[in-house]
């Protein structure tokens, strides 16, 4: 059976994206196939992002900021938004796929010392990895014949 493909949205797809894409293709790899992608590409993979993946054995270092552009006729099964507040320009999805949003907060928004910033990127990292996972999880049990 082909795995399900699912996109992940944001707008600079550097961090909370990127993690969710690796968490997917890491977890749930065997039904799922992630990508990820931002309406405003950042141009690069967050390194308190990559370092938080790498703290679960996750590698996304080789990853690479994309534009929703290179997924608007992909055959997905789900486009998920994970921008957390209004004021994010969080991207509307015009392509296929059933559309849904999980938010949460962008980590790169993190202010203090180097500890406390990975803190609150660890906690969006476990976030992700709870919500998103458990949203596929199901979404594939409603799913699959």
């Amino acid at each position: 059976m082909p795995k399900k493909q699912v996109l992940i949205l944001c707008t600079g797809n550097s961090c909370r994206s990127q993690m969710a894409e690796g968490l997917i293709n890491h977890d749930l790899g065997d039904v799922w196939q992630a990508y990820s992608a931002g309406t405003r590409p950042s141009g690069y993979v967050h390194p308190l992002a990559v370092k938080a993946m790498a703290e679960l054995g996750i590698d996304i270092s080789g990853g690479r900021s994309k534009s929703t552009d290179e997924f608007k006729d992909a055959p997905l099964d789900v486009a998920i938004t994970v921008c957390n507040d209004a004021a994010e320009n969080c991207p509307v999805w015009l392509g296929q796929g059933q559309k849904v949003h999980i938010g949460f907060p962008d980590p790169a928004d993190a202010t203090g010392t180097q500890e406390e910033k990975m803190a609150v990127f660890r906690q969006v990292r476990d976030d992700i990895r709870v919500r998103v996972l458990d949203y596929l999880r199901q979404f594939q049990e409603k799913h699959t014949p």
